[in-house]
C-alpha cells in the first residue's frame, strides 16, 4: 500500500514507512514505558480513552463544523465528510469548542490524566491551550518538532495526539519519524530553534524521504481506532499522511508534564498568549537555516 506524505509516496512496508508498535501491554510497569519512550520516542496505547468520550468530543466539534457549512448533508453528520470546496482547519484557539464539558472531560479525564501522574510520577498539568484540528482531505502535515512551538518551559513535555474518531491510513493519521529523538545534530540546531523568537517557518521539512537519507530512522503510522493515542516526546519528528478519504481527520494534541517543573507562559492560564510573534512581518525561511546550520 502507498501513501504518500508531504510531496512523496511511500510504500508501507518498505524502507521507508513501517508500522508502529503497541505499548498496552507495557501499561503496568512505568519504567519499561520509560524505556520504550527513550527507545522509540513514542507510546502507541490502544484504547486508553474511552470511547463515548471521544464520540462526545467529536460530536461537538462536528456541530461547529455544520454550523459554518462545512460538512457535506449527503452524508450522515457523524461521519464529517466535507462540504465541496469547504475547508477545515486549525481550530485550537476556538474555546467555545476546546474548553466544553464534553472536550476537557476528554482530554483532562481521569484516563489521560492518571496515566500520565503514574509516568511522570507525580502531580501533572495539561497546558490550558488545546490544540484540535480538522484535516482536510488531500491535506497533510509537515515533519516538525513539537519543541520550536514550546520550548521555554521544562523540555519533559509530552504530546497526546488523540484521533476524534476512527482514522484508517487512508484517512491521514500521523506519523513519526522513529530515532529523529536522538537526531543530535538537528536538535542542538532546529531544537533549540523558537518560531515567536526567530521568525523562521516551523516545519523542517515536507519530504519525509530526503530525511531519511540524510538523517536516518524509519517513518512509521498505523491505523487509529476511536479511543486510542499517540504518544511522544518534543524531539519526536512528526507529520501526517496525506488525506485521501471525504471527510475531515479530527484530531486533537494535548501537553502534559510535572506541575513542579516550569511551563512555557504562552499556553498556560485561563487565555493563554498563545504566538504572539509567528508569521508575523517577514519570515525567515527553513530552507535558508537548514542550509546556515548544516543540517
Amino acid at each position: 500500500m502507498k501513501l504518500t506524505m508531504g510531496k512523496q509516496e511511500m510504500e508501507l512496508g518498505g524502507q521507508y514507512l513501517g508500522t508502529l508498535r503497541e505499548a498496552n501491554d507495557l501499561l503496568d510497569d512505568p519504567a519499561a514505558l520509560h524505556e520504550r519512550m527513550q527507545e522509540d520516542g513514542y507510546l502507541l496505547i490502544r484504547g486508553l480513552h474511552d470511547p463515548a468520550k471521544v464520540k462526545e468530543a467529536r460530536r461537538v466539534v462536528i456541530e461547529n463544523l455544520d454550523a459554518n457549512g462545512q460538512i457535506d448533508h449527503n452524508y450522515p453528520l457523524e461521519e464529517g465528510v466535507a462540504a465541496e470546496g469547504k475547508r477545515g482547519g486549525f481550530l485550537g484557539g476556538a474555546k467555545a469548542i476546546t474548553h466544553t464539558p464534553e472536550f476537557l472531560g476528554l482530554v483532562e479525564g481521569n484516563e489521560v490524566m492518571s496515566f500520565f501522574e503514574r509516568f511522570l510520577n507525580g502531580a501533572v498539568l495539561t497546558y490550558n491551550y488545546k490544540w484540535l484540528r480538522a484535516v482536510s482531505p488531500g491535506e497533510s502535515t509537515g515533519a516538525h518538532y513539537d519543541i520550536v512551538y514550546m520550548g521555554r518551559g521544562t523540555k519533559n513535555v509530552y504530546t497526546c495526539w488523540t484521533p476524534l474518531g476512527d482514522v484508517p491510513l487512508e484517512a491521514g493519521p500521523l506519523a513519526l519519524l522513529i530515532g529523529s529523538h536522538r537526531f543530535e545534530r538537528v536538535k542542538k540546531t532546529y531544537g533549540e530553534m523558537d518560531v515567536d523568537r526567530d521568525h523562521v517557518e516551523g516545519w523542517f521539512s515536507n519530504d519525509p524521504i530526503e530525511l531519511v537519507n540524510h538523517h536516518g530512522g524509519q517513518w512509521q503510522t498505523t491505523d487509529f481506532q476511536m479511543g486510542d493515542v499517540l504518544i511522544f516526546t518534543m524531539f519526536t519528528m512528526h507529520g501526517s499522511i496525506r488525506n485521501n478519504s471525504n471527510h475531515y481527520r479530527i484530531s486533537t494534541d494535548t501537553r502534559y508534564q510535572l506541575a513542579s517543573e516550569p511551563a512555557d507562559e504562552r499556553w498556560i492560564g485561563d487565555n493563554p498568549l498563545a504566538h504572539y510573534a509567528w508569521q508575523n512581518g517577514e519570515m525567515v525561511s527553513m530552507e535558508e537555516m537548514r542550509q546556515k546550520w548544516g543540517v
